[in-house]
């Protein structure tokens, strides 16, 4: 007997236990939440009042949504305002009647989230 057909009848019962890997066609759902997060966030001038108006999106848990504004380095004010799921959405405003270079540091539940910046120059 050749050396190639004894090796293939030793092999043969081996082959037998070659199946294919079955994977699932279709991924189960992959469950996401989202961290909570500012979807929309602008600083604008009114007058004699800057205005931060914010949303927020992703999971909400209540809790305080922080400002802290400046004038360059200069801290001009704090202020805080409760949010749930129920209320997404909230508005500051803080009198300035100068122009400047304005910042507002926003915070939820004690995490800065994000930093919206107005750079004026000259007269009102």
């Amino acid at each position: 007997m050749r050396p190639s057909l004894l090796a293939l009848l030793l092999l043969t019962p081996l082959l037998g236990g070659c199946r294919y890997t079955f994977l699932p066609l279709i991924p189960p759902p992959v469950q996401v939440s989202l961290p909570t997060r500012i979807s929309k966030a602008e600083l604008r001038r009114e007058g004699d009042d800057l205005v931060v108006a914010i949303t927020l999106g992703g999971d909400l848990t209540p809790d305080y949504l922080s400002v802290v504004w400046y004038d360059a380095d200069t801290e001009l004010g704090r202020d805080s305002l409760y949010l749930d799921n129920t209320q997404r959405s909230g508005e500051f405003r803080l009198t300035a009647p100068k122009k400047g270079s304005y910042r507002a540091l926003l915070s939820y539940a004690g995490v800065l989230l994000r930093q919206v910046e107005l750079r004026e120059s000259g007269d009102l």
